[in-house]
């Protein structure tokens, strides 16, 4: 029913999905930018149940709060608290670990403001259980959510960095002043 519904408002609004995600492809990080707008949380949940597809996600864990925090849970959420970023490479390779199939996704750039570096715990996570990254963007100029052939991440993390982030400078967020530069 929901992917229904979430269809109807795609085509409503106007927005369309260009790309897929390979079937054969059991594992994966999904990373997602320009993050800029809290309403990426409602195009990426109407993608997700368009798509039919079963990726929990990462967010701050004050948004995991009572009174509306059970909403997230339900959504798939993880949370991240900001504040001890020890071990949670570890703690979602473990997640990874005990399923045959599983995809988390993530946005690198850890908040909706412009950040000229990014957290590199996608990448982290991918080396870690060795799977590729799945690069989605939200693009508002055209209305369309655009997924990527899947990237295979290599031992230098800022230079796979800066190769994504060229990708995603051709995308306008709904903040555009906040977008990947």
């Amino acid at each position: 029913m929901s992917r229904f519904i979430y269809s109807f408002f795609f085509k409503l609004f106007g927005w369309k999905i260009k790309g897929n995600i390979p079937n054969e492809l059991k594992k994966y990080v999904m990373i997602v930018a320009p993050h800029t707008s809290n309403i990426d949380f409602f195009v990426g949940l109407a993608t997700r149940s368009i798509l039919r597809l079963d990726t929990k996600y990462l967010a701050k864990k004050e948004l995991f709060r009572p009174p509306l925090g059970w909403i997230f849970y339900a959504l798939g959420g993880y949370p991240v608290d900001r504040s001890k970023p020890g071990k949670l490479v570890e703690k979602v390779a473990e997640i990874y670990n005990n399923h045959d199939k599983f995809s988390i996704c993530i946005t690198p750039e850890g908040t909706r403001k412009y950040a000229a570096e990014w957290k590199t715990g996608f990448h982290k996570i991918a080396m870690a259980v060795k799977t590729p990254v799945v690069m989605v963007a939200f693009d508002y100029r055209t209305k369309s959510v655009v997924i990527a052939p899947p990237f295979t991440p290599s031992d230098d993390t800022q230079g796979d960095i800066e190769k994504i982030k060229v990708w995603y400078r051709q995308f306008e967020g709904k903040v555009p002043e906040y977008g990947v530069k």
